[in-house]
């Protein structure tokens, strides 16, 4: 099955060359163009699409405000940056785009862009089918963005305005507060055990709440609960088992 996708660059050469590459690949189908920030909305508000590949400098709407502008629909599309701008990486994460790629393309590294976007069309359609909501957040790995799982994640820690998500193969930091995530995930079992940390309550292995330092362990990992956290968090940990 192909996917459909948005290109929109306000250079006609660039918006020619990324159009040839992506159409060169034979899971790619249908492709729209668009010259501005603002024809991009209009495309992508009437018709559900797998991924957009937008450039951030375009007249009327930026890039990084059509990602905005289009997060409350229904079927999101993947979103890939593809600028000369290097400033404008962080931003990328705040809008969750998959990927990041710097001008002037090339055809490998926009192949790998287009893996990430039907890697992530996929997820949204495996979701949508089963029901199951289990949010994607963008990340960087060196320099490049990946997605990952809310499920994969076992315990966050504040660090400022970052969080940092913890998985079973590693860390990973997110643009985003802990107090941000505590609102969102929190009906997925994610629970509040101290100023500083977040913790899945299905990934903990062993609490011990008594004495003058509380803590959980999610595998090797020793979390400290505040002493007055550690009425919620053992009702909540009775609640589920």
């Amino acid at each position: 099955m192909s996917i459909e996708l948005l290109v929109a660059d306000d250079e006609p050469p660039a918006l020619t060359e990324l159009t040839a590459m992506l159409a060169a690949d034979a899971r790619v189908g249908e492709i729209h163009a668009a010259r501005n920030g603002a024809e991009a909305i209009e495309v992508l508000s009437t018709r559900p699409l797998g991924g957009a590949f937008l450039d951030i400098h375009m007249p009327g709407a930026d890039g990084f405000a059509v990602a905005r502008a289009i997060e409350a629909l229904q079927v999101r599309p993947a979103i890939v940056f593809v600028t000369a701008d290097e400033a404008g990486a962080l931003d990328a994460f705040e809008v969750r785009a998959v990927d990041y790629v710097l001008k002037p393309i090339r055809a490998d590294r926009v192949r790998r862009a287009l893996d990430r976007v039907i890697e992530a069309s996929a997820l949204a359609a495996e979701e949508a089918s089963d029901g199951a909501a289990d949010e994607t957040v963008p990340v960087t790995v060196g320099s490049t963005v990946r997605l990952v799982r809310r499920s994969e994640v076992q315990w966050i820690q504040a660090q400022g305005d970052y969080s940092r998500l913890w998985t079973s193969s590693g860390s990973h930091l997110l643009r985003a507060p802990l107090s941000e995530l505590e609102k969102r995930w929190g009906e997925a079992g994610f629970v509040r055990v101290h100023r500083s940390y977040l913790v899945r309550l299905d990934a903990v292995t062993e609490c011990r709440l008594g004495g003058a330092a509380p803590v959980i362990e999610v595998g090797a990992a020793r979390i400290p609960v505040s002493r007055r956290m550690v009425p919620s968090v053992r009702e909540a940990l009775r609640w589920l088992r």
